[in-house]
């Protein structure tokens, strides 16, 4: 069990399952524009109590926004963001 409640130093590098490369944990705090990662729970929680810690540094809300929001599925994602990109080009005529 991990007693530790405080981040560890960036000298601590681990691998991000999404970019695919080391970071430390303070661009994971912030990576989300300013609030955590959504998956710095599972990424941290061994090397500290990352939960724990996180509760106590952020609202309520921002809790809330980081991660209990619903995630859209990628497809969704990607119809909306192709929609845009058709909407932009049509525009440009």
């Amino acid at each position: 069990m991990i007693n530790k409640t405080s981040p560890p130093e960036d000298t601590l590098q681990i691998r991000c399952p999404r970019l695919g490369h080391q970071i430390h944990f303070s661009y994971c705090r912030r990576e989300n524009f300013g609030l955590p990662c959504m998956k710095i729970l599972n990424c941290w929680y061994p090397h500290f109590q990352v939960e724990a810690y996180l509760r106590k540094e952020l609202s309520q809300d921002e809790w809330r926004e980081a991660f209990e929001k619903p995630v859209k599925p990628k497809i969704q994602t990607l119809m909306e963001l192709i929609n845009q990109a058709q909407k932009g080009k049509k525009e440009k005529k």
